[in-house]
């Protein structure tokens, strides 16, 4: 199965910068074109799925239904995971938009693999903490822990 629709709610959230909101738009198009999103529960609704992501009380939020609208599942996790992953992709992130400004293409390229391994970092500790509530593939998970990110800047 795979989601069919994404919104964040960011609402009640600063104002994304320009790069920012430039990660989010690539990170929904991606995973809107290519995504594997599955709910293991026993009864659980067949997707397609509609995905709402947000943060709710210090809490990241997946309100899931189907795309008739009827509830599939919710669940919140923790953000305490994520803290110091997103705070080092984002590290990484700034220092790499300022050195594709600035830097030679080998200094650029060292920056983009160690931006990479965090994001791919990122995307394990989803899809531990998604074990047993959504199955979803490495791709689908860094394109979902962009999405985070981008929600975790804002709170």
């Amino acid at each position: 199965m795979r989601i069919s629709q994404i919104d964040i709610d960011d609402s009640g959230m600063p104002a994304p910068t320009p790069e920012i909101e430039q990660e989010r738009r690539v990170a929904v198009f991606d995973l809107l074109e290519d995504n594997s999103f599955t709910l293991p529960a026993e009864g659980a609704a067949p997707g397609p799925y509609h995905l709402r992501l947000g943060i709710a009380d210090k809490r990241l939020v997946f309100d899931v239904d189907t795309e008739t609208g009827d509830p599939a599942a919710e669940f919140h996790l923790s953000l305490s995971p994520f803290r110091q992953v997103v705070k080092d992709y984002w590290q990484i992130c700034e220092s790499y938009f300022d050195a594709v400004k600035k830097l030679p293409p080998s200094q650029i390229e060292a920056i983009d693999m160690a931006r990479r391994g965090i994001h791919n970092e990122g995307a394990r500790v989803l899809q531990e903490r998604l074990e047993g509530k959504a199955e979803i593939d490495t791709d689908t998970a860094r394109r979902l822990f962009t999405l985070i990110c981008v929600l975790h800047y804002g709170g």
